[in-house]
């Protein structure tokens, strides 16, 4: 099976814990049998992998998100990366000649694009497998699945197929309907459009062609900034005569709200949380190194990170977006290729960061032209790497780097260090990545 995972979206509506760099599926709250935490992206690449051991799995995300998916799901998946937002046509023509042209998957084969980001048991993928291969055998160009809706929504678009068969052509499509106008759909044996669909690679790599003047995929990916913006639905679906669906209809949750997350939650707390008997369908997921006690609360989730706390009625947290988009604050927590990051301490011309690099990994050999850095190193055991020369670096160690001085540390065994930046100018944007010779 070739699949293609969308992956995309700051997720604002669970702030604290997602951000620009960090969207939902990121976030660790789904209980593993060994008692530890794993992600939505986590959880969805390794049910992918029960199913269909040699699936090949491609990633279609933003630059932003790709250290994220390195540190979680490590390098063997591929990742197509967008170089800017231009809506999900682009992105689903990028990552279709990524795997045709980079990856060496024939035109004649079939590709499942999905989110990231639904809760499903193992038999959505068993579906998945199923859609593909209908796909390939060619009855119609695309075959969509639609998931049987459980009550009227308004949240999503309806899929209106021609008869109630487990396999049928789709006569049209509907968009986000009132209440009554749903249950009609409904009635009449109408879908949730949740975004899941298959196609021949040509398929999609002609319609590209169609829209964009490119020769392959490095044409295709130096260009993409000057792409019109279009969402899949319009460029392809709508215009598309042929179109089968199948119905699907086990578990399906789009974890979109705090509310919607918490209901997929094994435990109510997660992180150092203190709930009294008095407490009534409360979640609360805690990333900072200090105790929430929750007292008699109902209908309550609390969430901590260090970009904020949030304490909102479940209901109410659906609307949090408007006021996230007014919040200004730098990134305060990020997880990278090699590792991750935590921001403890900002001042004007100072930054405090605890940084934790894993085994074998190493930061990118860089410089900054406007601040000095100084690493304390707090546990574990590694190399320092400055202008070209090594040093072993263990706890208690100090290493100084002035700006403009190549640096990078490298992790033996997992590795944490205090770093403190220091200068007139502290920016992101200050910084020079060059090669590290063996």
């Amino acid at each position: 099976m070739n699949i293609i995972l969308l992956s995309g979206g700051s997720g604002k509506r669970l702030w604290p814990l997602s951000n620009d760099v960090r969207s939902k599926q990121f976030i660790k709250i789904f209980k593993k049998e060994d008692g530890s935490y794993e992600s939505m992206v986590q959880r969805m690449y390794h049910q992918i992998r029960r199913i269909d051991r040699d699936a090949k799995v491609t990633v279609a995300t933003s630059k932003t998100q790709v250290s994220a998916i390195h540190n979680q799901i490590g390098t063997e998946v591929g990742i197509s990366v967008e170089p800017c937002r231009r809506d999900t046509f682009p992105a689903i023509a990028l990552a279709t000649a990524y795997l045709h042209d980079i990856q060496g998957v024939s035109e004649d084969e079939a590709v499942v694009v999905c989110p990231v980001d639904p809760y499903v048991e193992d038999n959505y993928f068993e579906a998945l497998q199923r859609l593909g291969k209908i796909a390939e055998e060619g009855t119609a160009n695309l075959s969509l699945m639609g998931i049987e809706p459980t009550y009227p929504s308004e949240k999503y678009g309806y899929i209106i197929p021609e008869n109630k068969n487990n396999i049928s052509m789709v006569k049209t499509f509907r968009e986000k309907p009132d209440v009554e106008t749903a249950k009609t759909y409904i009635a009449a044996g109408a879908l949730w459009n949740g975004g899941v669909f298959a196609y021949k690679l040509s398929y999609v790599l002609n319609k590209a062609h169609e829209l964009i003047d490119f020769t392959d995929y490095d044409d295709l990916f130096q260009k993409y900034d000057t792409l019109k913006k279009i969402s899949f639905d319009y460029a392809v679906v709508e215009q598309e005569p042929k179109i089968q669906v199948i119905r699907f209809d086990g578990m399906w949750k789009d974890l979109g709200t705090w509310n919607t997350l918490t209901e997929a939650m094994q435990d109510s707390a997660i992180g150092k949380v203190h709930l009294n008997d008095k407490c009534e369908n409360v979640h609360v997921i805690n990333e900072m190194d200090v105790p929430i006690v929750c007292m008699g609360l109902k209908n309550i989730v609390v969430s901590a990170s260090p970009e904020g706390v949030l304490v909102s009625e479940k209901e109410q947290s659906s609307y949090i977006k408007p006021i996230v988009d007014e919040i200004k604050q730098q990134i305060m927590f990020a997880e990278k290729s090699w590792g991750s990051f935590r921001v403890i301490d900002v001042e004007k011309h100072s930054m405090t960061i605890k940084v934790t690099l894993q085994p074998g990994h190493r930061m990118n050999y860089h410089a900054h032209q406007h601040r000095d850095e100084i690493w304390s190193v707090v546990s574990g055991t590694g190399k320092a790497v400055i202008d070209g020369r090594e040093q072993t670096v263990k706890p208690g160690d100090v290493v100084t780097m002035n700006a403009g001085c190549r640096h990078t540390l490298i992790a033996d065994t997992e590795l944490q260090v205090i770093e403190v930046q220091v200068g007139n100018e502290i920016s992101v944007t200050d910084k020079e990545k060059f090669e590290l010779e063996s």
